[in-house]
């Protein structure tokens, strides 16, 4: 999955992972087939949808197919081996199905992947780690990452990389993905704090950028994805060509 993952940034000249965080089926859809050329990942909330049917799925991987991306379910798991290992293959979403990457805390222990692991690893479905957070306060941090990285290498390449705010490891088994990320920075009322496409990258050195509200609430998304998208790129081949300097 790393592989074809760096190949869709290469060929596509993107590193932005689109954050969909909307509650209507339709929007959700029309968010993929009109921004689905400038990503490499959508990442969905798939249970704050008000009208999910199996179908909406499966709309999705068509248009995932059809503009070559992945579809990353930011599910967040945080529970016993057991009980991940259900909510993950059953239930009304059935993410293993249609997600070909999803991610997970360690709070519970390596349990937690073991248990994904038997349902995602067979479909060739790939587990991030979440390393640190973008929320002021975050917990995730000092022993808990390193604990992160250590259990990433133990279980790749089923776990393929880390939700982190900066590169943890310099291995080309692990993508880092990272949220918070807007033009101009700054934060929300909330607690996020935002991190600008070349801070991520350039200072970060990250590999991709997690975007939402400054693209589904710009007056024109496709406008506002472009420009993160180019941001980014630009970003990333300076960094590029200052290791040949």
């Amino acid at each position: 999955m790393i592989n074809e993952l760096r190949s869709i940034i290469e060929d596509k000249k993107t590193q932005l992972c689109l954050s969909a965080d909307v509650t209507s089926s339709k929007e959700l859809l029309e968010i993929a087939e009109t921004l689905g050329p400038y990503i490499c990942v959508l990442k969905t909330h798939i249970d704050i949808l008000e009208d999910f049917t199996p179908d909406v799925t499966e709309q999705l991987q068509k248009i995932a197919k059809k503009h070559r991306f992945f579809i990353f379910e930011d599910r967040k798991f945080a529970d016993i081996g057991s009980t991940v290992l259900k909510q993950y293959s059953g239930g009304m979403h059935r993410i293993a199905d249609w997600a070909a990457i999803t991610n997970a805390h360690i709070i519970p222990g390596e349990g937690i992947i073991e248990g994904l692991k038997k349902i995602g690893e067979p479909k060739g479905n790939g587990l991030l780690l979440l390393a640190q957070m973008s929320s002021k306060g975050s917990l995730a941090a000092g022993d808990y990452t390193k604990k992160c990285v250590e259990l990433a290498k133990k279980h790749s390449p089923f776990v393929i990389g880390f939700i982190c705010t900066e590169r943890l490891i310099d291995d080309p088994r692990f993508i880092h993905m990272t949220p918070g990320v807007k033009l101009g920075g700054g934060g929300d009322a909330l607690g996020q704090q935002y991190l600008t496409p070349e801070a991520a990258i350039l200072e970060r050195k990250t590999d991709i950028i997690i975007v939402g509200r400054g693209i589904t609430q710009a007056p024109d998304r496709v406008k506002a994805a472009i420009q993160y998208r180019d941001a980014a790129w630009s970003a990333y081949t300076q960094a590029h060509a200052r290791r040949y300097v």
